[in-house]
């Protein structure tokens, strides 16, 4: 990848992390289109949004963050290694023990709540 603000470190990790799934650059079909949205005329000019698709998985990612080419394909890439981790890993990536975690915090509190705003029993004299 070119040159962008982000950090060669960042860059490296990520090319290490797509090697250890098992992506390989030769998989992804990369396209470049014209961004929509704000931007003004660098947007309507230049085709800074990244369409990318890994061909044996089928998954395709369309990023346009910033207007910088270049750092629009570190995130398009960065978001594929997400979504092919979930798809492969599920519930046993980190991301998907993270969601796991949040749905377990979530039911206690709905136990709690039901717990404290069921019915009253009645007090015998």
């Amino acid at each position: 990848m070119g040159e962008t603000f982000i950090s060669p470190d960042k860059i490296k990790a990520l090319e290490e992390r797509l090697r250890d799934l098992g992506i390989n650059e030769a998989d992804i079909d990369e396209r470049f289109v014209r961004a929509q949205g704000r931007g003004g005329q660098k947007v309507n000019k230049t085709s800074s949004c990244v369409h990318i698709r890994h061909e044996p998985s089928g998954i395709e990612v369309k990023c346009q963050e910033t207007r910088s080419r270049e750092a629009n394909r570190f995130f398009a890439r960065r978001v594929l290694a997400d979504k092919y981790e979930d798809r492969v890993l599920g519930r046993d990536s980190s991301r998907g023990r993270e969601i796991e975690k949040l749905r377990k915090q979530k039911r206690k509190r709905t136990k709690r709540a039901r717990g404290k705003s069921g019915t009253a029993t009645p007090v015998s004299e």
